[in-house]
């Protein structure tokens, strides 16, 4: 059984880029269950799935196959065999993942996935319901949030920098809502678990909080 490292909390926290380097530096693999859901988020799209219609997403999971890959160290995510990396991080396909995580039958096709690299690896994985439903009993749950302003020009900056035209107001916007599903959800709601660490990173840097979250792990490693 591999030591865990569970980290949740709200789109734009910055769990993947934290998660990223807190595995690096313990040796971790890192999984990130958000490119799980925003890959299957894509089939959707691609294949004009009605995300409304709780039937219809049963019907197109049958068709999906989401696999993960490790190359040089960073996750590569395969959806039917094609890498789809590269084209999972647009608004839409969060914005679609945010609607159809919500789904009973998306959840099952990818626990057991996310279940079975935990138990043969060291794992940092990061989501929405790690530490309350993926891995209970992981040893280390983080609860990593931010303020929707900070969330909002972080992710401002980042679109930006690519190029991207858009409107801070619309991004803090969509936040709040994703926020209002992700917390609402029936099935699996984003929440703290009762023995998580809080770390609001709203006035911390990126180096700050991964500092942060290794320290709690070699504790825990040695205890």
């Amino acid at each position: 059984m591999g030591f865990n490292i569970a980290i949740d909390g709200p789109a734009g926290a910055g769990k993947s880029t934290i998660a990223k380097r807190a595995a690096k530096e313990l040796g971790f693999l890192y999984v990130d269950t958000g490119a799980m859901y925003r890959a299957m988020a894509l089939y959707f799209l691609q294949n004009q799935v009605d995300i409304r219609e709780e039937a219809a997403v049963a019907g197109a999971c049958e068709d999906i196959k989401v696999t993960i890959e490790h190359r040089d160290g960073e996750q590569q995510i395969l959806l039917n065999h094609k890498n789809v990396t590269g084209l999972i991080r647009t608004e839409e396909v969060g914005n679609t993942a945010s609607v159809t995580s919500a789904y009973p039958v998306v959840r099952r096709k990818l626990l057991d996935l996310q279940r079975s690299l935990a138990k043969k690896e060291n794992v940092i994985m990061d989501g929405r319901d790690i530490g309350t439903c993926v891995l209970p009993d992981a040893p280390l749950k983080i609860y990593l949030t931010a303020s929707v302003e900070t969330r909002g020009e972080r992710r401002y900056r980042e679109l930006t920098e690519k190029g991207v035209a858009c409107s801070l107001e619309e991004i803090c916007q969509d936040i709040k809502e994703r926020d209002e599903r992700d917390m609402n959800r029936e099935i699996a709601p984003l929440k703290q678990a009762e023995d998580a660490v809080l770390v609001d990173s709203s006035h911390m840097t990126i180096g700050e909080v991964t500092d942060t979250i290794v320290a709690l792990a070699k504790e825990r490693l040695t205890a």
